[in-house]
């Protein structure tokens, strides 16, 4: 899935000889954990369905928390290559895929608490909910573009859409992460709570800011040469 879903091949697979924290995270065991540590807020969330510990409404705490990982795991996504060039941390470009493949999980699962709690699973009274309501229709419209992100996301898909193709594919994360906000924003318009929406919207702004800055840096420097 966009910077999710980059195989880490060449430079990215082969940490620099001298940075012992490259070398620790490229140990066996550290992937594996994270794999668990990205699986701990689906099993608390579990956790607390079984065991009544969601408060009044757990259905509606489902639905929330479910959209708050999506968005945090699409941030977080995003914060891999930035982390990656600026502390030369090329381990971080093994897990990736995982974290891409990992944010489209808990967009699903959202979608599946929305689909169960709010529409009790009728598919035309969902088929007809999506254009009604804005917010419902831009969060489709990002798990639509997820979907085909997650499903391009291994190498075979690379191989067959060509590395450059592929990578101008999988950009449209950027505006999953968009979508995701608006989302978001409006979700919370309602009850005219936007404090935790300008958290989220200031993280987004300087990773991508990151992005752009480092692009012209990049050109500037290959101009000069």
């Amino acid at each position: 899935m966009a910077t999710a879903a980059q195989t880490g091949r060449g430079t990215a697979a082969r940490p620099a000889g001298g940075n012992g924290l490259n070398r620790l995270l490229m140990h066996p065991a550290v992937k594996p954990a994270v794999f668990v540590l990205c699986l701990l807020p689906f099993a608390w969330l579990l956790y607390g369905a079984v065991a009544d510990q969601l408060g009044a409404n757990p259905a509606e705490y489902l639905l929330r928390a479910t959209g708050d990982w999506a968005l945090r795991f699409l941030c977080i996504v995003l914060a891999v290559t930035p982390l990656r060039v600026m502390a030369k941390l090329t381990a971080l470009a093994r897990w990736r895929r995982m974290l891409g493949l990992f944010a489209y999980f808990y967009v699903v699962v959202h979608l599946l608490c929305y689909s169960w709690f709010d529409m009790g699973f009728d598919l035309p009274a969902i088929v007809a909910d999506i254009p009604k309501r804005p917010f419902i229709l831009v969060g489709f419209a990002a798990f639509v573009l997820l979907t085909l992100l997650a499903a391009t996301s291994f190498n075979r898909a690379i191989k067959a859409l060509g590395g450059k193709r592929w990578q101008r594919l999988h950009r449209v994360v950027y505006l999953c992460v968009g979508l995701g906000l608006l989302h978001f924003f409006w979700m919370r318009a309602g009850k005219n709570n936007f404090g935790e929406v300008g958290i989220y919207a200031v993280v987004i702004a300087v990773l991508l800011g990151w992005r752009v800055w480092h692009a012209v840096a990049a050109r500037r420097a290959s101009a000069t040469r």
